[in-house]
């Protein structure tokens, strides 16, 4: 795959219906609480191997949405497929065990157990998992050899993202940084096909930012990973992804590429203050 930066632009907008690969498609997403719309009628595609932003002012529905795909909310209406498959509904641990996950606004660690800990966590399905396997005779060669391989995939993660030196550090001592770096190593243990990001570099400095940009562009290259990203930060949206999607009061507005979006008189009135 091709440095994302590199892709060609589009001359016209990419609208859900071109896209020819779609891992997953929201169609006529809807969200109320009570009286409160919160999303109506939000219907895009998102491409398989993409990095695809997802923009819109405070109370938009971004979050919404993103709860909703991940099963935090069950939608009033609408269908959510992933896959090809329908997952409307489904909850969060089922949308993990097929390759779909998350990551939050805030960064949530088990604070008083270490990094490698926190990491060692995310694979589902492990054989220590089981108490009989844990605790009889003849069985727990089992479980220490499963336990030393996720172990040294934790490692790898660690070094991957270049926080394996907090290895044995609490995760409540972590930066606001290195706090997102292991959500992202967690989610990265569940073997996913596609991440959704909701505001990854929030509170993040340029450092740690540019280190986490540079390891989204890497696992799409080297795994075929597939990203939406909610980011609020314009400059990181335009110079990163290569299809985006602007919400508008539950609903989608515009997309297309970068160039789409900067000319796009109603992006440019609601959000971009006219100039990019």
């Amino acid at each position: 795959m091709s440095e994302p930066d590199a892709a060609p632009r589009q001359e016209t907008a990419v609208t859900s219906d071109a896209i020819e690969s779609p891992l997953l498609v929201v169609d006529g997403l809807r969200k109320e609480f009570g009286g409160v719309v919160a999303v109506d009628g939000a219907t895009f595609s998102v491409a398989e191997g993409s990095l695809t932003g997802l923009i819109g002012p405070n109370g938009a529905g971004k979050s919404t949405t993103f709860n909703c795909i991940t099963g935090i909310h069950e939608p009033t209406g609408g269908r959510v497929t992933f896959d090809g498959q329908s997952i409307t509904g489904l909850p969060p641990y089922t949308l993990a065990n097929r390759g779909l996950v998350r990551t939050f606004q805030i960064a949530r660690e088990l604070s008083e157990m270490t990094v490698i800990e926190n990491v060692m966590l995310a694979p589902g399905g492990q054989v220590g998992e089981s108490v009989i396997r844990s605790v009889t005779p003849g069985l727990r060669g089992d479980v220490i050899e499963a336990e030393t391989a996720v172990r040294d995939r934790a490692w790898e993660t660690l070094e991957f993202f270049e926080i394996d030196h907090l290895a044995h550090e609490n995760a409540g001592n972590l930066s606001g940084g290195q706090r997102k770096l292991l959500e992202m190593a967690r989610v990265l243990m569940t073997d996913p096909e596609m991440i959704l990001l909701d505001e990854p570099l929030a509170g993040v400095n340029p450092t740690l930012e540019e280190k986490l940009l540079e390891r989204i562009h890497e696992l799409r290259r080297e795994q075929g990973l597939t990203f939406l990203l909610v980011e609020h930060d314009m400059d990181v949206i335009m110079n990163n992804c290569e299809h985006i999607i602007v919400m508008h009061q539950g609903s989608v507005l515009a997309e297309g590429d970068a160039e789409t979006i900067k000319s796009d008189e109603r992006v440019l009135e609601a959000y971009l203050g006219g100039d990019v």
